[in-house]
């Protein structure tokens, strides 16, 4: 098996196609970085929209039931005081 290429500066050179073939590493690295990244903040926006909604669900629940308890707490004073 023979390296492809002698020297360090021979690789970089690329056969002298170094400019076209290190700026479709720079892009694809460019596009996989930025992918990477957008995933990263779609799930971090997820999560913040999932707490946001059972926070919600929570404050609905307990809008639901302060009625309820307080309807309980009228009756109980009302039979003390009959």
């Amino acid at each position: 098996m023979n390296p492809a290429f002698h020297s360090w500066a021979a690789f970089f050179a690329m056969g002298g196609y170094a400019f076209y073939v290190w700026l479709a590493v720079a892009a694809t690295l460019l596009s996989l970085l930025s992918l990477w990244a957008h995933t990263l903040w779609q799930h971090k926006q997820l999560l913040a929209d999932i707490q946001r909604r059972e926070a919600r669900e929570q404050r609905i629940r307990q809008a639901n039931q302060a009625p309820t308890q307080q309807a309980k707490n009228v009756a109980h004073s009302q039979e003390k005081t009959q």
